[in-house]
């Protein structure tokens, strides 16, 4: 039987919860039936419920198909602009930004098939992830990819930290090969997730400002089948 919880979740999904339960019983004890105590067992079980719900893991049937780049984290798409990529596509890169609040799945997933080339974790500040800046100055981790399949495209990932999350997961290694929609990692709590691909490349993004998007689910961009 598949556990809706993600592994990434350990060990935050017992101590975190665990205290929360500990803390109901200690205040059911001492204030016994008053309303104090019912106001803070209310509290506290909202509080349990999303810890449990934010490390949820619900099953993707993740849509086929090697022309598809699809979503690499759940949120809403704040910005969407060409760049300058200069450190692994090292020319003109078109960056869309996703932001993660604390609300929304965490897991992060491949958006297509693709071989991992590196791995690159940057120290830095902890500035709201809802802001685009926080892409450049935040605690970041990028994996940069080249599709399996033609065109073999260059892309990368960047997991940013924000103002809650201070917890970037990357469960891969250089040389991996992924097929899409494969979990590789998570931001525990509000962060921001950015996906770079070749300005010059063939796929079409068909995202806009503003889609709500999941990972492994919505399709970003996508290349022309007859191409």
């Amino acid at each position: 039987m598949r556990i809706p919880i993600t592994k990434y979740g350990l060990p935050q999904v017992i101590i975190y919860p665990g205290l929360c339960i500990l803390v109901m019983v200690i205040v059911a004890l001492v204030f016994m039936n008053t309303v104090v105590v019912w106001l803070v067992e209310v509290l506290l079980a909202v509080v349990l419920i999303w810890l449990l719900s934010f490390f949820r893991d619900p099953k993707r049937d993740v849509p086929s198909g090697g022309n598809l780049i699809l979503s690499p984290a759940d949120g809403v798409i704040t910005d969407i602009e060409e760049v300058y990529e200069s450190d692994f596509i090292v020319g003109r890169a078109t960056k869309i930004g996703i932001f993660l609040s604390i609300f929304n799945v965490h897991i992060n997933r491949v958006p297509c098939a693709a071989r991992v080339e590196k791995i690159t974790y940057r120290k830095g500040f902890f500035k709201n992830a809802l802001n685009p800046i926080s892409g450049k100055v935040n605690e970041s981790n990028e994996i940069w990819m080249v599709r399996i399949v033609e065109p073999k495209d260059k892309f990368l990932v960047r997991q940013v930290s924000g103002a809650i999350a201070r917890r970037i997961v990357c469960d891969v290694k250089e040389g991996q090969e992924f097929s899409g929609g494969v979990i590789f990692g998570m931001i525990k709590f509000g962060s921001r997730t950015e996906l770079y691909l070749p300005a010059g490349s063939a796929a079409k993004i068909i995202a806009a400002k503003g889609d709500k998007v999941k990972a492994g689910l919505t399709v970003l961009a996508e290349y022309d089948r007859t191409g």
